[in-house]
């Protein structure tokens, strides 16, 4: 029988017992690793961890570190042999991270044990003198099972990208003007490629309109051709009424909605002193938005294969930079932890949509502005399953997910900090487009979504902000949390920030830019005969998916790894 299906968890006497938790000065210790501008490790990075240390007979070390037990979902094992000149790491995830906790458990050999409510449980790491941690490696899998499947051995492999992608790279790591060619490319082929305006079809009839939702705050509400890729319910024969909410067809809680910026209210639209002016083309490109209900969704957020990196990105130069640590944190990779973009098989199951996530590192720094000055050049920090693999700085829009299950999205602040032990998962990316005003409380955009280079908006050099552009926003309707999600066929961050406050939506971020690729989103339908059915917001993105030997479909971020980072959502579980 193979080695990681012979596993068996066989019970051990005593109360559930993982690892203890590190004492106050303990903690002291670790947060000042944590804030300390020096080179470190990416252990060193986790402020909240606990570790413990056990050598067995033969002389083999071990170390397991639950790098944060609040969360209780990633832990690093380092094994040292007697004869080895260094140690073996294995980045272990935790599925059931709320009824489950790890421990090392004395042995003749380097096991596990798994603590539960009803009791401990023992995981042998190595059986018949071979090694599961080394079969598992081997495995080639991703995700590779242990403990009855009850642990995973995260492996790295390489992340899936187009070809588009693996040639902009190339440019950029082979060419010594290569960033300069990408953008001039970029600029001359891109910037309105997938612009949409669609055709006014003439139908007055606006379909069955989700209620709740409302419509948007526009001149009036035309129905339009589109190339949206989801089935909806009540929507006009051939076209969408604009501004009016429809469910997604077999997915409850999924709604939505397409807007071309010209048919924003002009008590919105003509604002004075908040934008810049909206010129023809973007005013009359289509946008498309998804709106997912919170009551029925919970969300996660994974980092991809090769993206973002935590080095310094190229933008920050004189005082935005300190030339005597590797990266703005101090690391310079997050190895020995593996970072896999893709969900893990474990939440495959529940998995209801994917989008991509934000900037790389390279473009996810500032260049020019305060913010280059500042926070080591304010590079965008991003938590994972409660690992802080890039810090959290002020002054970024933060989507972040609690450990009990609370969304959020705001502009992060030193105080904020205050919610570090709690976070599971989190994305900072760029500063609002729109946010409360502290004064009145409505929605306004942003300080900077006029400011090319103070808001890093990317795009060209020339300040050419207009491209193919994704963010998302939240929204609060009769007491329910809205997560949506918006793509712009072609705008600038002030088309955005309009068509953010036509739909009521309370804050907004950018996400990411420039290609359907990375501006991707699917909802995924559960079929019964198993598998899923993918449904993507516009018709383009279908060719992003890798496909089978048999052609079928593969869905990005579930089926493969990819070299990008990306939210989902899952379906939640219904109470008992």
């Amino acid at each position: 029988m193979p080695l990681l299906a012979a596993l068996a968890l066989a019970p051990t006497q005593g109360s559930a017992q993982g690892i203890p938790l590190p004492g106050a000065d303990q903690l002291a210790a670790q947060r000042l690793a944590y804030d300390a501008v020096a080179t470190k490790t990416i252990v060193d990075l986790q402020p909240f961890r606990a570790e413990q240390r056990m050598t067995l007979t033969d002389g083999t070390e071990l170390k397991l570190v639950s790098l944060s037990p609040a969360i209780n979902s990633w832990y690093l094992l380092e094994l040292k042999a007697p004869a080895a000149r260094r140690s073996s790491f294995y980045h272990l995830e935790n599925i059931d991270s709320h009824g489950v906790e790890l421990a090392l458990e004395p042995a003749e050999v380097p096991t596990l044990r798994l603590a539960r409510a009803d009791g401990n449980y023992s995981c042998p790491l190595v059986v018949e003198q071979a090694s599961v941690l080394e079969a598992a490696q081997k495995a080639g899998l991703p995700f590779a099972p242990l403990c009855n499947g009850q642990v995973y051995l995260r492996n790295r492999v390489d992340g899936s990208r187009t070809s588009r992608e693996r040639t902009a790279e190339f440019l950029r790591d082979n060419v010594w003007f290569g960033d300069s060619l990408v953008n001039l490319v970029k600029d001359t082929f891109y910037q309105d490629a997938y612009a949409e305006t669609g055709v006014t079809l003439g139908i007055t009839a606006a379909g069955s309109v989700v209620e709740a939702l409302g419509q948007a705050a526009l001149v009036d509400f035309p129905v339009i051709s589109t190339s949206i890729g989801m089935a909806l319910q009540g929507a006009p024969e051939g076209g969408i009424a604009q501004g009016n909410w429809y469910a997604m067809a077999g997915n409850t809680g999924v709604y939505a909605s397409v807007v071309q910026p010209a048919k924003i209210s002009r008590e919105i639209l003509d604002r004075p002193n908040e934008t810049n002016w909206l010129d023809e083309v973007e005013r009359w490109a289509t946008a498309y938005l998804v709106a997912f209900d919170l009551t029925e969704f919970e969300v996660g957020y994974e980092v991809g294969t090769d993206h973002p990196t935590l080095n310094w990105s190229p933008r920050p130069s004189g005082s935005g930079r300190n030339y005597s640590i590797p990266g703005p944190d101090g690391v310079a990779s997050s190895t020995p932890l593996v970072t896999l973009g893709m969900v893990s098989p474990s939440q495959a199951h529940r998995v209801a949509a994917t989008f991509t996530g934000g900037y790389k590192r390279e473009h996810g720094a500032f260049r020019m502005g305060d913010y280059a000055f500042s926070y080591n050049g304010h590079h965008y920090g991003f938590v994972v399953n409660g690992v802080v693999l890039s810090k959290l700085v002020p002054d970024l829009a933060t989507l972040y997910v609690l450990e009990d299950g609370t969304i959020g999205m705001r502009t992060w602040a030193v105080e904020d900090d205050a919610l570090l032990p709690q976070i599971r998962f989190a994305r900072q990316n760029g500063v609002p487009l729109i946010a409360p005003d502290p004064a009145t409380g409505d929605s306004v955009p942003g300080p900077l979504v006029r400011s090319w280079g103070p808001g890093n908006w990317s795009g060209s050099a020339e300040a050419q902000l207009r491209t193919l552009r994704a963010g998302a926003c939240m929204k609060t309707v009769q007491g329910r949390r809205m997560l949506i999600y918006a793509y712009f066929s072609t705008a600038t961050p002030s088309a955005m920030a309009r068509v953010f406050q036509a739909y009521g939506c309370e804050y907004a971020m950018q996400l990411d830019m420039n290609s359907v690729e990375h501006t991707y989103l699917a909802v995924y339908t559960q079929k019964p005969e198993g598998g899923l059915e993918i449904s993507h917001l516009v018709r383009a993105m279908r060719d992003i998916d890798a496909r089978a030997n048999d052609g079928t479909r593969l869905p990005r971020f579930v089926a493969y790894s990819d070299n990008r980072d990306f939210f989902y959502l899952l379906r939640k579980v219904p109470p008992s």
